[in-house]
């Protein structure tokens, strides 16, 4: 059984979350059974939005490289990162460790092919960050979809900042939920929940949507790479 590091932190409960679910997915009989994982919660990681977004800010990028070298120095032999917004970061963390990068982002993108199929329309909630530096939209023009943003990207980002300052609120469900059916009302029945925050919410979303979380898609492929039951570690570990 192979360890996993993950960079954490962002935001602190989606860490939590990850690890919740991953304990969830293995079949243990007893504490052994489970996967080994070197966890660096740092909340302290700058703010995404504020660099990304706001264009101001110290650069997320040399923190997250620390992290990454720091991990793999622990014994990490892959490395994973529940923020879908921190991907945008991603070449600064392959390039600070030799070990493998669970790609969330290819990770969800292969997801959105499967379940979408050729030509699909897929929509995104997430972040307007993730819009902004184009995160998905490359692999998804290659995979043959179209992606859809929601509109109303004020209400998003609120939603988050209400998220990570008071939780799973009423109101962030109902941002999410409302948004949810913006896009379903564009054609895009397929949708990813592509914020770990909102990942806290995903059942808030509208009825009708074929909904998957790109969390949930991370911690099958963790699964998959630390039990060894991937195909040459074909997990979009890059």
């Amino acid at each position: 059984m192979r360890r996993i590091g993950i960079l954490g932190g962002m935001g602190p409960e989606a860490t939590v979350l990850l690890m919740q679910k991953l304990i969830a997915a293995v079949p243990a009989r007893d504490d052994a059974d489970h996967i080994p994982l070197i966890v660096d919660q740092n909340p302290q990681v700058p703010s995404r939005i504020r660099f990304l977004i706001e264009g101001r800010g110290e650069d997320p990028g040399p923190v997250l490289a620390a992290m990454a070298a720091r991990l793999e120095r622990a014994g990490a032999e892959a490395l994973a990162m529940p923020c879908n917004t921190a991907h945008h970061f991603a070449p600064a963390i392959r390039a600070a460790a030799g070990v493998p990068f669970l790609d969330m982002v290819a990770l969800a993108v292969a997801r959105a092919r499967a379940e979408a199929g050729a030509g699909g329309k897929v929509g995104i909630l997430a972040s307007p960050a993730v819009r902004k530096v184009g995160l998905f939209d490359a692999r998804i023009a290659a995979a043959g979809l179209t992606a859809f943003y929601p509109d109303d990207e004020a209400a998003m980002l609120a939603a988050i900042r209400r998220i990570k300052a008071e939780g799973a609120s009423d109101a962030a469900r109902a941002a999410l939920r409302e948004a949810s059916a913006a896009l379903l009302g564009k054609g895009a029945r397929v949708q990813m929940i592509a914020c770990t925050e909102f990942s806290l919410i995903a059942t808030a979303a509208a009825p009708g949507a074929t909904v998957f979380d790109t969390l949930d898609v991370l911690v099958a492929a963790i699964k998959e790479f630390a039990l060894g039951t991937c195909a040459k570690d074909g997990v979009a570990a890059t």
